[in-house]
């Protein structure tokens, strides 16, 4: 079941640095999820200064309970409170993207 993901930043002053701060972790958890088929495609979302203020994955697990057990209990911008709010939309993939 695919999913589209979308983890907002939170706004206040230290936002940013607390995203950095969780960044390499976050990228060692996207390369795993990425070589594992679970997650197709990935993007940081910008604002309006250009600064990475969330981030976009598209991604495929057994259910939405999996992908919280399997990923977003132990994502690094989770933990470090680097996202304010995530979204978690059920999404059906255009059938080229998907990797088997």
């Amino acid at each position: 079941m695919q999913f589209i993901v979308i983890g907002r930043d939170g706004t206040d002053e230290n936002a940013l640095e607390r995203r950095m701060a969780a960044r390499e972790a976050h990228l060692e958890t996207a390369r795993k999820m990425y070589e594992s088929g679970n997650w197709l495609y990935a993007a940081a979302i910008l604002n309006d200064e250009g600064n990475m203020a969330g981030s976009m994955i598209v991604c495929d697990f057994e259910s939405r309970d999996a992908l919280k057990r399997e990923w977003l209990d132990n994502e690094a911008y989770v933990k470090g409170n680097v996202w304010e709010t995530v979204e978690i939309t059920k999404a059906a993939v255009a059938p080229f993207w998907v990797r088997k």
